[in-house]
């Protein structure tokens, strides 16, 4: 079974960085996107910023030029470098991967969605 393990979140004041880092383990064939979502209280939660298998990244607005994700070469970690953390970046963050499951016998199963228990970031003063 997948499993993606967060950490790296904390308390920083305002103007701060944080790294958050995500690893994914178990049965994995491969992995194609990967990325952060975040949900503030009283918020739907929303996309922060993703990377694909050949590293192509996307980003919320909000967070352009501020934060920075990267795939390490495993292909099956990723980080979020925050940087300039502002209040109202505050939020649980997720991390989410598209997972190609390895079946039990070696086969190849269907893409699914996997979340992570998610880490807490709080940006205060």
């Amino acid at each position: 079974q997948v499993q993606l393990v967060e950490s790296g979140g904390g308390l920083v004041q305002p103007g701060g960085s944080l790294r958050l880092s995500c690893a994914a383990s178990g049965g994995i064939f491969t992995i194609n996107t990967m990325g952060w979502y975040r949900q503030a209280p009283g918020k739907e939660r929303e996309l922060v910023a993703q990377i694909t298998n050949s590293e192509n990244t996307n980003y919320a607005d909000s967070v352009k030029g501020r934060f920075t994700i990267s795939r390490q070469k495993n292909k099956n970690t990723i980080d979020l470098q925050m940087n300039s953390l502002r209040p109202e970046d505050t939020a649980v963050y997720y991390c989410n991967a598209e997972v190609v499951p390895l079946l039990p016998g070696g086969t190849v199963g269907t893409e699914k969605r996997s979340w992570g228990q998610g880490t807490q970031v709080t940006v205060s003063s």
